[in-house]
């Protein structure tokens, strides 16, 4: 059988020097489907990076309007072809079409696109900035050459290389896109890739815009990320892979965004605990199931002051644990990695309260687990607690105090996000005053009386956070138009006459509609 063909230099065709084939695996039955997609070859990935360098000029030269249109162009056909890209995601991933694909991450993936062509529209996101005294002015730009996405297999669609947020972000920023496809789901990556490639087509953007090769070897992962032609890379999935990718970028002077694992904790204060501790045991159930755990936003760790509100809790939680029937999970691996967090973390002193092993069911299944540990077992080894581990797994840490709640807190690294459920009465605030500060510079999102699965793509939002749940603290890779200057530099130009500036640093303001900060002022108006 032939394998599928990569889109590279605006053209569709057999990969070149493939050093192998792959196929997808059907979750549900833990075969692999029919279709055998390219290893690529050195050659292909050099041929990529080529063209799309080329393309990063023609991009540059055309401006924001025409990469706006590609965005609304690419939302309007992905509705066209919406029922062949929801089946092809179940088939590769096993995720349920209702209400996970096509009500929840399908409206997402079109939103986001949508969104993204206003932010381009509107062009606020470069933030320009005019010193009129000086005659300096700023603004964010393109970085001059193509940005290396590689998706995570547990968004098909939200976060795929080809549509999802790290893709959106590069290319609304005026950089060429270098897709790599995850192994998890590459038919439903080329349907993807086909359907933007004709808004590309269709928008007149160039060509070699959007390049697409389904898999490389991790020694060609490394070259690629150090390329001399490649402006930067986003990387989202597991720490062990971003940070092998990250040394090799640091080493060559490349940008590397990575979004990486994290244990999410949740922290009970003893005042929600008495208030409402079964509604929030079945929070926390739903939000660590939810998907069979396969979340970077799954609530990991759970923080209780033992006592008796505590153990009913735990109580409560242990029983809707065992109550779940074992779901799908992406792949083998998934399985393997969950097996052999449930045995390091028992050596280290935790008790298996529900769960823990491979149903014999066919597919790639884990029962939903839940470990209980004592806060002095946690805060003796508080890394081995936080193993990377992706699926249904949840651990519920019981501290003595106060004091040593706070101890276990300090002992956090760094996470997307954190969740504190207290009282509404206000019996919680003094604890929840020493907790806070300790965890605010811990994690990028702070929630209050809430689980931190959802992720909404809003402006405000902050998806990212400090080391080991991000590579940088300062940026998200959700929300526009921050995710955007990610792959931004800052163009700077200083007395340069009208003629020569970008649009958006004229005198005038192109449509009256850019907010610029103006001697030292937010303003849509024009340089008086």
């Amino acid at each position: 059988m032939e394998a599928s063909p990569v889109l590279i230099s605006g053209k569709w065709r057999p990969a070149r020097e493939a050093v192998a084939t792959f196929r997808a695996f059907n979750p549900s039955t833990g075969k692999p489907i029919e279709t055998e997609y390219p290893v690529s070859s050195w050659t292909d990935l050099e041929d990529a990076t080529r063209a799309a360098a080329e393309a990063a000029g023609a991009l540059l030269a055309l401006g924001q309007d025409p990469i706006a249109a590609f965005f609304d162009r690419f939302a309007s056909l992905l509705e066209s072809a919406k029922e062949s890209i929801i089946e092809m995601a179940h088939l590769e991933t096993g995720l349920p079409i209702e209400p996970r694909l096509r009500s929840v991450e399908f409206p997402r993936l079109v939103d986001q696109l949508r969104q993204t062509g206003q932010a381009c529209r509107e062009r606020s996101w470069g933030l320009p900035t005019i010193d009129t005294k000086r005659n300096i002015r700023s603004i964010y730009g393109p970085l001059g050459g193509p940005v290396a996405v590689f998706s995570p297999n547990n968004f098909p669609l939200a976060f795929n290389s080809v549509g999802g947020g790290d893709f959106a972000a590069a290319l609304a920023a005026g950089n060429p896109i270098l897709a790599k496809g995850n192994p998890g789901h590459p038919g439903t990556t080329r349907i993807l890739t086909e359907t933007a490639f004709k808004a590309v087509v269709d928008s007149g953007l160039p060509p070699a815009t959007i390049q697409l090769v389904y898999h490389f070897s991790e020694t060609d992962g490394l070259k690629l990320v150090a390329h001399p032609l490649i402006a930067a890379s986003a990387f989202t999935g597991s720490r062990r892979a971003g940070l092998t990718l990250k040394e090799a970028a640091d080493r060559a002077g490349k940008l590397i965004y990575l979004e990486m694992s994290s244990s999410n904790p949740v922290f009970i204060l003893p005042g929600a605990l008495e208030e409402r501790g079964a509604e929030i045991a079945s929070e926390f159930f739903d939000s660590c199931t939810l998907g069979e755990g396969q979340f970077c936003t799954r609530p990991g760790l759970v923080f209780l002051i033992a006592g008796p509100a505590a153990d009913d809790f735990v109580a409560r939680v242990t029983e809707l644990f065992k109550s779940k029937t074992p779901g799908f999970l992406l792949g083998p691996r998934v399985v393997e990695g969950l097996e052999n967090a449930v045995h390091k973390i028992e050596s280290k002193g935790a008790r298996l309260a529900a769960g823990g092993y491979a149903p014999k069911e066919p597919g790639f299944r884990f029962t939903s687990t839940l470990m209980v540990a004592s806060g002095g077992v946690f805060t003796a080894d508080p890394v081995s607690f936080e193993t990377e581990t992706f699926g249904p797994l949840g651990i519920i840490v019981l501290v003595k105090d106060l004091y040593q709640l706070l101890t276990a807190a300090q002992k956090l690294r760094g996470q997307l996000a954190i969740s504190i459920y207290a009282g509404s009465n206000g019996s919680d605030e003094v604890i929840y005053g020493e907790l806070e500060p300790i965890l605010r510079t811990m994690t990028g999102r702070i929630l209050n009386d809430r689980m931190p699965t959802g992720v909404a793509v809003s402006p405000a939002m902050g998806h990212g956070g400090p080391f080991p749940a991000a590579g940088h603290p300062g940026f998200t890779s959700v929300g526009m138009p921050a995710s955007i200057r990610r792959f931004a530099g800052l163009h700077c130009y200083d007395n340069v006459g009208q003629e020569r500036l970008p649009p958006e640093l004229k005198d005038k303001n192109p449509g009256g509609k850019i907010w610029r900060f103006m001697d030292g002022e937010w303003t849509r108006d024009d340089v008086r």
